[in-house]
């Protein structure tokens, strides 16, 4: 799940980057219950809903809960991407 350069490595205590897609409609309006991470749908071809939610979370731990808010509310997770630092 972690992109490696050369040395660094993802470390789990530290903040970072991540990109999360699930099946299904999440309004914007939720984005303080999930970190404060960017939040934005689009339908697919078969009209179906995908919201990716993109931001930085302090660490491992907030990455948990953010991907158990969102089993909780039943919306089946497509993704889990660590985004490089630019």
């Amino acid at each position: 799940m972690s992109d490696i350069k050369g040395n660094q490595h993802l470390q789990p205590w530290l903040p970072a980057t991540y990109r999360i897609k699930v099946e299904g409609l999440l309004d914007e309006s939720w984005s303080d219950r999930f970190a404060g991470m960017q939040i934005a749908s689009r339908n697919r071809a078969d009209q179906s809903v995908v919201t990716c939610l993109t931001g930085r979370i302090v660490d491992q731990s907030e990455l948990s809960g953010v991907l158990n808010s969102l089993v909780e509310m039943h919306l089946p997770i497509l993704l889990v991407e660590h985004l490089p630092e630019n």
